[in-house]
């Protein structure tokens, strides 16, 4: 399948593919005319990698579950190399959150203080 198939067949943009494809996630042949060509199976996989991206996962991290990129990466809990990934990018995250909440209450103190309590935050 081009890569307008594939697109549409999972959601992600050609861009997106492109991107996978750049990262060694998903691989492609390219015809004579120099169009990327996909393997039907690949639908699988980039709806795999989506899923990933759309937990959080970068797609540094997604590249620990290649080898189960082509099956289904719900049905089983993650184990080994691909738990240890997870949980440290869930830490990543708690960091980032942790920090953006900090300036937040700072920004919001400041806001307090400058209008004499006047002016609430929507929060």
């Amino acid at each position: 399948m081009r890569i307008g198939e594939l697109a549409e067949a999972t959601g992600a943009s050609p861009r997106a593919l492109r991107h996978y494809e750049q990262a060694g996630l998903i691989t492609s042949e390219r015809a004579a005319n120099g169009y990327r060509l996909y393997d039907a199976r690949t639908v699988v996989r980039v709806r795999n990698i989506r899923h990933l991206v759309a937990a959080g996962l970068t797609l540094d991290d997604v590249r620990v579950f290649l080898p189960c990129l082509d099956g289904d990466v719900t049905a089983s809990p993650p184990a080994g190399r691909t738990l240890e990934v997870a949980l440290r990018r869930l830490r990543v995250l708690d960091e980032r959150i942790a920090a953006q909440v900090a300036v937040r209450d700072r920004l919001a103190a400041a806001l307090d203080e400058a209008t004499g309590g006047r002016v609430r935050p929507v929060a």
